[in-house]
């Protein structure tokens, strides 16, 4: 007896420069919006914001988890990832709360802020 199941893959990383036109916009534009609901403190609006901006870019997060781009200062990085991915380094702090994340390659090759 075989099993069909229609599971998502559970990929939690991308490039942005693979997604096509429509869905950078929509990547952007959910992103846009989960930082409006951060700024307004409404957390419904960001998780929903969070979920779009996923799935804009392919990728499968838990109900409450977040997607970011690389905020790598040292490159031209363009991955998007899972915030719960390992190997991340928050390299800063938002006004709202918000770390910014370097995506695991470049906290490996090149950590911002430098580590002594």
């Amino acid at each position: 007896m075989s099993v069909l199941t229609h599971a998502r893959p559970t990929s939690r990383t991308t490039t942005y420069d693979q997604l096509t036109p429509f869905r950078q916009t929509l990547f952007d534009t959910a992103i846009a919006d989960a930082l409006d609901a951060a700024e307004a403190a409404n957390a419904t609006d960001y998780n929903r914001a969070m979920q779009r901006a996923a799935h804009a870019a392919g990728l499968t997060i838990p109900t409450g988890g977040e997607v970011t781009k690389c905020a790598c200062t040292g490159c031209y990085c363009t991955a998007i990832f899972d915030t719960a991915a390992p190997g991340l380094r928050v390299i800063e702090t938002t006004d709202y709360g918000l770390a910014l994340h370097q995506c695991a390659d470049c906290a490996d090759d090149h950590p911002t802020p430098v580590e002594d």
